[in-house]
């Protein structure tokens, strides 16, 4: 019987570019699909988008578990173990059960006729049969890349979220925001609720939406927020619901950050149109959203010196990240932990930074799409970002030496990939 990482190296091996690998197109998950024939009669929610769809799921999740419901999660990638891609009750599914997942779908892409599936497209339809060999209530799956082509859009949502729309997987997606806008409205389904987070929403998002006759909900215009003047430790949501417009005053996400408000937002929105199969109360939201924890996202390790963990890796999420980091309070010095994929906007991303970070610890990526610690450097140095500049093999080795530099004082910012932050989490879980 194949243990876990034995299937996981079978899915690495089934295409030419391993995890790494990436072929949109939804024909070889719609033929391996239909070949398992599983069907799941619950709430599903759907959620795309640049950056923002991660701590949106989260919430959802964290929301409808706290009501009582029996919810499924899918998200990707992980950070330490494959288990933390597919989620019941909040908390990842066992070895078993992903390795009985895995035996179906391979059994069913063997009759489909051998399809060389991705590493994610396998994972995708395994996540499926999970939740439904568990019987869940309700679904939440995140996107992996765009939204019209991607694996997860194989499956009919009942909601369907964009959270944001930012430059991003270009070679993909296409040049600008108005194309990659309407790849991620291809989760828009007729008749069906569709929100858009994002306060400027490209025009092809928008066009898109009502050629498919989606019941389209925008922030700013159907829902949103306000942050209370008299009370910070408090927001206001709102949302349009038939001919009213409800209010609720709650406290803070416990995601930090000025954008959570927008990914809490639309949280509430979605599940505010899913009332009439899946009722939430108050009970359930406000210790939700409080409660609601997702590693890596902005997430402050206790201690000294203070250690900030991000998977951003763009502009859009690291002009967020510059913006947190300023909103701290004083350090004496802010080091930084950086590593990047090739494929990435690397100097678009870091120039939020400029001028913000003391010593630069970067770090070279494994694999085909990792970026070269020299290369990096060479990066920041042409872009005049300030800041000395040390190289290292891998994530774990800078962030060693970060922690060996910094004073009680400082802070470390650790950044740029989902492998750089794993990289961190190893050297911080290391004996000293």
């Amino acid at each position: 019987m194949k243990s876990l990482d034995d299937w996981l190296r079978h899915l690495e091996g089934l295409h030419p570019r391993g995890q790494a690998g990436i072929e949109l197109g939804l024909d070889r998950v719609l033929r391996v699909r239909a070949e398992l024939a599983t069907d799941l009669d619950c709430p599903v929610i759907t959620v795309g988008g640049t950056n923002g769809k991660g701590s949106t799921c989260a919430y959802l999740e964290n929301i409808i578990a706290r009501a009582g419901y029996r919810v499924g999660c899918y998200a990707s990638p992980h950070l330490l173990r494959y288990n933390e891609r597919v989620r019941i009750g909040g908390k990842p599914v066992a070895d078993e059960a992903l390795c009985a997942a895995f035996e179906r779908v391979e059994a069913a892409r063997q009759k489909a006729g051998a399809l060389a599936l991705t590493y994610f497209e396998f994972g995708t339809l395994a996540a499926w049969e999970v939740f439904a060999k568990a019987g869940v209530e309700a679904a939440v799956l995140e996107v992996g890349l765009g939204g019209r082509l991607d694996a997860v859009n194989a499956w009919e949502p009942d909601i369907s979220i964009v959270t944001t729309v930012a430059l991003d997987h270009m070679e993909w997606l296409g040049p600008d925001r108005e194309s990659i806008g309407f790849e991620k409205a291809g989760i828009f389904r007729t008749g069906k609720p569709a929100f858009c987070a994002d306060p400027d929403p490209p025009q092809r998002l928008l066009d898109h939406a009502a050629a498919v006759g989606a019941d389209l909900r925008l922030i700013g215009r159907d829902f949103g927020f306000e942050r209370d003047r008299e009370n910070r430790l408090q927001w206001r949501w709102w949302c349009r619901s038939g001919e009213r417009v409800v209010r609720r005053s709650l406290a803070y996400p416990g995601l930090r950050g000025p954008t959570q408000l927008y990914n809490a937002a639309v949280a509430l929105a979605a599940l505010e149109a899913l009332g009439g199969r899946l009722p939430v109360t108050m009970q359930a939201i406000r210790p939700g959203l409080i409660e609601t924890e997702l590693a890596g996202r902005f997430q402050v390790i206790p201690g000294k010196p203070a250690i900030v963990l991000d998977v951003g890796h763009n502009p859009q999420a690291l002009r967020v990240l510059a913006d947190n980091l300023g909103n701290m309070g004083f350090f004496d010095r802010t080091f930084a932990v950086v590593g990047m994929l090739a494929d990435k906007d690397v100097a678009g991303a870091l120039a939020p930074l400029a001028g913000r970070i003391d010593v630069w610890h970067v770090a070279t990526l494994a694999g085909p799409r990792g970026t070269p610690a020299a290369h990096l450097a060479g990066i920041i140095a042409a872009s005049h970002l300030g800041g000395e500049v040390v190289c290292h093999p891998d994530p774990c080795a800078a962030m060693r030496a970060a922690r060996e530099h910094a004073g009680e004082s400082d802070r470390i910012a650790v950044f740029g990939s989902f492998y750089t932050v794993a990289g961190a989490h190893e050297a911080l879980r290391a004996k000293p």
